[in-house]
C-alpha cells in the first residue's frame, strides 16, 4: 500500500493527479516488471501518465508514436545507408574490400536506433511509451509481443541484443480497434476516464496555481458541462488547461462577465466546425450560468 501511495505523491509533485486505481496499477507494473495498458478516450491524460512517471523517477521518456503502416524499421532500427555507401566508396578508393569492409559498415557505428531498440539499450531503465497502439496494424502488434515478452531484439548482422535495463512500458489505446487477447494477457490494465470535479480542480490548481479558487471551480464546471453536450470531439484535460490559461490571460474573473470573451475562448475547447457552429452564445451563457 505504501508504494503506490508514495508513487501517487511523486506524480502529484510533477503536476499529475492520479486516481488511486491508476496509481496502484502503475506501482504494480513497476514492481512486477510488466507492461501497463491504458485505455480511455482521447484527452483524458493517458500520455501524460508516462511523462509524469519519467519525471518522477528522473529517467528518460522514450516514445513510439504508432500509426497505420508502422513497421519494424521505424520502430526498432535501420541502417544508415548513406553513411554505409560513403564508407564503401572510401574503402574502394583505398583498395580495401571484402569482409573487413562488411564488418565495419554493419557495426553499431552505422546503426540508427529507433524507440524500441533505444529503450532496451539504456543503462538506467527508461519509461517506454507506446502511444496509440490501436492505430498500428495487427501485424506490428504481433511483432511487438515478442519484444515485450523477452525484451531482446535480434539484428541479423549483429546478433541478439538483450535489455541492459528493462524499461517501464506503458501502452495507450483510444479504442480505434480491438486489441488482441495475446497483447492484453501480457499487460496489466487500467482504464483512464475523465476526472471527477474534485480531481479536475486539483489538476487545474497544480498546473495553473495563479487562478483563484472561485474561477477555477467555474472553469471546471463549465468544461464538464461542455463534455455532456452532443459533440464530435469532447474537450480533454489539455483543452481545459488551455481554456483556463486563455481566460487568465484575458483577465477574466467570472465566466458570466463578458459573453463575447467567453465565446472567443471556446477556440481552446471546441475543435471542429460543427461543434463550434452548434455552440451558440446562448448555449455558452447557459452553461456558464450553471457553472457559476
Amino acid at each position: 500500500m505504501k508504494d503506490w501511495q508514495s508513487l501517487r505523491s511523486d506524480l502529484a509533485r510533477q503536476g499529475y493527479v492520479a486516481p488511486p486505481d491508476l496509481a496502484m496499477a502503475l506501482a504494480l507494473a513497476v514492481a512486477l516488471g510488466r507492461p501497463l495498458l491504458l485505455e480511455g478516450a482521447a484527452g483524458v491524460g493517458k500520455t501524460e501518465v508516462a511523462r509524469a512517471l519519467a519525471m518522477a523517477r528522473d529517467t528518460r521518456l522514450i516514445r513510439l508514436q504508432c500509426y497505420e503502416g508502422l513497421d519494424a524499421s521505424h520502430a526498432i532500427y535501420e541502417w544508415n545507408y548513406q553513411r554505409q555507401l560513403l564508407a564503401i566508396r572510401a574503402s574502394a578508393e583505398a583498395g580495401e574490400t571484402g569482409r573487413a569492409v562488411e564488418a565495419r559498415i554493419f557495426s553499431e557505428d552505422y546503426l540508427l536506433k529507433r524507440p524500441l531498440l533505444e529503450a532496451i539499450t539504456q543503462d538506467v531503465p527508461p519509461v517506454l511509451l507506446i502511444d496509440e497502439i490501436d492505430r498500428a496494424d495487427e501485424e506490428f502488434e504481433a511483432y511487438l509481443l515478442e519484444v515485450l515478452s523477452d525484451f531482446q531484439i535480434t539484428i541479423p548482422e549483429l546478433g541478439t541484443i538483450a535489455a541492459t535495463a528493462r524499461p517501464i512500458v506503458i501502452l495507450t489505446a483510444n479504442g480505434t480497434r480491438d486489441l488482441s487477447d495475446a497483447l492484453r494477457r501480457r499487460c496489466l490494465y487500467a482504464h483512464v476516464d475523465y476526472p471527477d470535479r474534485a480531481t479536475e480542480i486539483a489538476i487545474l490548481a497544480a498546473r495553473c496555481p495563479e487562478i483563484e479558487a472561485r474561477l477555477a471551480g467555474q472553469i471546471v464546471g463549465f468544461v464538464q458541462a461542455v463534455r455532456r453536450e452532443e459533440l464530435e470531439k469532447k474537450p480533454g484535460i489539455a483543452e481545459m488547461l488551455d481554456f483556463a490559461a486563455a481566460l487568465a490571460g484575458l483577465g477574466v474573473n467570472d465566466l458570466t462577465d463578458d459573453p463575447a470573451i467567453l465565446q472567443a475562448s471556446l477556440a481552446t475547447l471546441l475543435k471542429t466546425q460543427r461543434d463550434r457552429a452548434g455552440f451558440t452564445t446562448e448555449v455558452a451563457q447557459r452553461l456558464a450560468g450553471v457553472a457559476a
